[in-house]
């Protein structure tokens, strides 16, 4: 009798822990990455810039923010740093290795309809500032499986040629060891593009690379020939290598070049089109040589037109010129000139059933993270805030966050 009584008692509270693990299970939301709704079938990517460091992290300012004659350590009265740049990030200037600012980059990229990044890459070897632009190729690279978003590489090659200079290595051997670290460490992620089974690559030129039967040798050894996209109007350089090309800036106002470069869409097999707010650069006033034009904002009228002919062309592919080139002024993400407007624009264009509401949750999550960085128990209730903003679950991270001061 005694054994029958402690029998029955071990399968009720073997069966009162099974309901209350399903009740665990059922109650605990899912916050795996989920893909973005979009109404717009289009591609969109963003044109990245991961060479960013600040003295809080790197232990220097670096070029990009600096250029030859600005201090970010000098702060104005109304709190900015002095940078070189017409635009001010919304979060202040910042260190691309900064995991708090990349997700935060991502999250907002993700709400907006963006299905992932190109990244302006100066490839694998420690010359210059090449390899601190290497670490923050890769720290961001290393976040966004997390987030659920894309990539792919934007080759500087013109820097092989610093490379040889400095190394003493031919430029063609300097940019196939270049290629094999893409081949070793971007190419076979599940999160890297491809198009039609090969990994989408650009060039941002060619710029010293300029012969056909070069780029044939620096991709000899790749197990599968790069998806390849040099600049617009570029193609003569990279001859039969080359799968198409990618468009960028335009100084006309009437978008002459730009609508020429759709035309020619039945011609290739891969045309990725462009869409920029502005251009407005401050190398001149950087010290660092000569300004290149100025495109104006026109009160977002630039970015409406130039992704209105991604719509009128019916773009496969399109690339958001760019997220933070701050010295070129071509800048998407949130600063304190523009606020949230480029994204919204770029919200409606994709179709996402998004608005500035999500986009401002996530800059208050990040201000939170910044706020409570040492506070164990918020940064753990932040985990699960970025956990639900991934998995889309806007208003439950809103609740979530909304219990932290």
């Amino acid at each position: 009798m005694k054994k029958t009584y402690t029998s029955t008692i071990s399968l009720l509270a073997i069966a009162l822990a099974t309901l209350l693990s399903c009740a665990s299970e059922n109650s605990t939301p899912n916050t795996d990455p989920k893909a973005v709704a979009k109404t717009n079938p289009t591609k969109v990517y963003m044109h990245y810039m991961p060479w960013y460091q600040s003295k809080d992290l790197s232990g220097y300012w670096g070029s990009h923010w600096r250029m030859t004659n600005r201090n970010p350590d000098i702060i104005d009265e109304t709190g900015k740093r002095q940078i070189a740049s017409h635009y001010y990030p919304l979060i202040g200037p910042y260190d691309s290795k900064d995991p708090d600012v990349i997700d935060y980059h991502l999250l907002l990229m993700k709400y907006a309809g963006i299905d992932g990044i190109l990244i302006d890459w100066y490839g694998s070897h420690s010359v210059y500032d090449y390899r601190p632009n290497l670490l923050g190729s890769n720290a961001v690279i290393d976040r966004l499986d997390d987030a659920g978003l894309q990539f792919a590489i934007v080759y500087e090659e013109y820097t092989a040629e610093n490379v040889a200079s400095q190394m003493g290595k031919p430029a063609v051997t300097a940019a196939r060891e270049d290629m094999d670290y893409m081949q070793t460490n971007y190419f076979g992620k599940q999160e890297y593009i491809s198009i039609d089974d090969a990994p989408l690559l650009l060039t941002f030129g060619p710029r010293y690379f300029r012969q056909p039967a070069q780029w044939t040798e620096i991709f000899q050894g790749l197990p599968t020939a790069p998806a390849f996209l040099p600049l617009w109007d570029h193609g003569a350089f990279t001859g039969d290598t080359d799968s198409g090309e990618f468009g960028w800036v335009d100084f006309n106002s009437d978008l002459r070049v730009m609508e020429t470069f759709y035309r020619k869409s039945p011609f290739l097999d891969v045309l990725m089109g462009s869409a920029y707010p502005r251009f407005n650069d401050y190398y001149e006033e950087g010290g660092t040589g000569t300004s290149y034009g100025n495109i104006p904002f026109n009160d977002g009228a630039t970015l409406r037109a130039t992704l209105a002919k991604a719509t009128e062309f019916e773009a496969k592919y399109l690339q958001l010129v760019t997220w933070n080139d701050y010295g070129e002024g071509t800048v998407m993400e949130p600063t304190r000139e523009d606020g949230f407007r480029c994204l919204t624009m770029i919200q409606e264009f994709t179709g996402v059933p998004y608005g500035e509401d999500e986009l401002e949750l996530i800059y208050d999550y990040y201000q939170k993270k910044i706020t409570h960085k040492h506070d164990t128990d918020a940064l753990r209730t932040l985990e699960q805030v970025y956990g639900l903003l991934v998995s889309l679950q806007p208003d439950a991270a809103k609740d979530l966050l909304e219990q932290l001061p």
